[in-house]
């Protein structure tokens, strides 16, 4: 539970705080970079963590995967242009990778199917508590210190999971020679990133280097799929993709990965750039999703024991189309009501979705396995998060740069209320407009995201349940 809480905290107050890191350093155009680099280190290091959970067991893994993630969030708040942030964001995700998945891994170990339902929901109630404390507490440091110390909040709460790991966690590891897919690593990062980059900068880059980047992702992704049908010890073994419930379980969360990214990483963008509303309202909306994902957590974990897998996902589903639905209608005039409420339908819907699609993998995985299981639905719903920042946030540059061809270099200045103050009232008109127009955009993909996971929670089997997979 106290790694979770890392985890949901780290959400929690850098997404409030990012529209006021923008204003600070400048660069809007590189906004998506900021969490595109996080998410896919995440996403490469934490089917690595996974298996290596498995050979030396979690406790250890933990610990130097948590250390990586505190020792990356020092840097960030030292960070003094968004170049350098960007790549001390990478650092902090390639040891976030060991931090939630492991922690739900041991939950996993620990507890039985029918136990599981209950208690990955209890897990995922953490949130709740960080959606009070973590927008809360990052609206205050951006306002009354500095936007650095919301990264520094990490250090004592990754202090205290590491040392109420080391003092309760008690395990016997088993001893076989290391086994860890490196290519496929390698492989993966290249493809994944040569493609975010071309999503992101294919306004501001040559024709000829997005050409590039998009055939040497394609080559490196399809080089990678044939190198893991091979691999003695593969990264994410082909036989998870021939489960139907782990593979459904996992393209689920690609998809609700996406979804959220929308809220946690561009709604902020629309409270100030286009509202001009301040750090608190931010943390507001925010607290809102993460409140209604822990409430759905737990309502997911029950649901399940009385239901089915089906059912759960479903609901989930439908309520993040919906989310997606509200904040496409919302306009600049709208009140703060109208964000809140689809930020909040939202995180019921991923609620309900990852405590399901976590469950139904776990259950469907050999004991042998299941660290890599779950490591491998929580790659893939990271992966999602990389995706969908990325998309959006090409979707978003795209949006300006037809809007208000001059929005990259002004659009800094709308996310700082002192220099928004500087602007022109037509010139604010203008840029709010664009940036409005953009962001509907985003919400209309992340509606069809939501569909998307509504009709693979439908292919689940009808009367799977975690009593039936005891």
């Amino acid at each position: 539970m106290m790694a979770t809480f890392m985890a949901a905290v780290e959400n929690t107050i850098v997404g409030t705080a990012m529209p006021s890191i923008v204003g600070s350093l400048g660069d809007f155009h590189l906004f998506s970079w900021v969490f595109v680099a996080y998410l896919l280190f995440q996403a490469v290091s934490v089917p690595i963590y996974g298996r290596l959970s498995d050979l030396y067991g979690r406790r250890n893994v933990f610990f130097a995967g948590a250390g990586i993630f505190l020792i990356g969030s020092t840097l960030c708040g030292f960070a003094h242009d968004m170049y350098w942030l960007i790549a001390f964001r990478a650092l902090q995700g390639m040891g976030a990778g060991a931090v939630q998945p492991v922690a739900y891994a041991i939950v996993g170990d620990v507890y039985t199917p029918t136990e599981r339902a209950k208690v990955q929901g209890y897990l995922s109630s953490v949130f709740g508590i960080s959606a009070v404390i973590g927008p809360t507490l990052g609206a205050y440091l951006v306002q009354h210190a500095s936007w650095s110390a919301v990264f520094w909040v990490n250090l004592p709460i990754g202090a205290i999971a590491m040392a109420m790991l080391g003092a309760f966690l008690r395990e016997q590891p088993q001893h076989k020679p290391p086994s860890v897919d490196i290519v496929a690593s390698l492989l993966l990062t290249v493809g994944a990133g040569a493609l975010m980059l071309a999503m992101i900068q294919a306004a501001q880059i040559p024709l000829w280097l997005l050409v590039t980047c998009t055939v040497i992702g394609i080559a490196a992704l399809w080089a990678l799929v044939r190198h893991e049908r091979h691999a003695p010890a593969p990264m994410l073994p082909i036989r998870f993709w021939t489960n139907k419930v782990i593979a459904l379980g996992n393209f689920g969360s690609f998809a609700i990965g996406a979804v959220m990214m929308s809220v946690t990483g561009f709604l902020p963008t629309y409270l100030q750039g286009v509202m001009g509303r301040g750090a608190s309202a931010v943390g507001a909306v925010v607290a809102a999703m993460s409140i209604s994902w822990a409430v759905a957590s737990v309502g997911a974990g029950r649901l399940m024991l009385r239901s089915s897998y089906r059912a759960s996902a479903m609901l989930g589903g439908a309520m993040l189309a919906l989310g997606s639905l509200v904040l496409v209608v919302m306009t600049p005039h709208s009140g703060l009501a109208w964000p809140v409420f689809g930020a909040l339908l939202v995180g019921l819907g991923m609620g309900s979705c990852n405590t399901t699609y976590l469950v139904s993998v776990q259950a469907a995985a050999a004991l042998r396995e299941r660290g890599a299981a779950t490591a491998s639905n929580m790659f893939m719903r990271i992966v999602g998060q990389s995706t969908g920042a990325a998309l959006f946030g090409a979707l978003l540059n795209a949006g300006l740069a037809h809007y208000a061809p001059d929005a990259p270099h002004v659009a800094d200045q709308l996310m700082e209320p002192g220099l928004r103050q500087a602007l022109g009232v037509e010139q604010i008109s203008s840029l709010i407009t664009a940036m409005a127009l953009s962001l509907r955009n985003v919400y209309f993909v992340a509606a069809i995201g939501g569909l998307i996971v509504l009709f693979l929670g439908w292919r689940l089997p009808a009367r799977l349940s975690p009593r039936l997979s005891e």
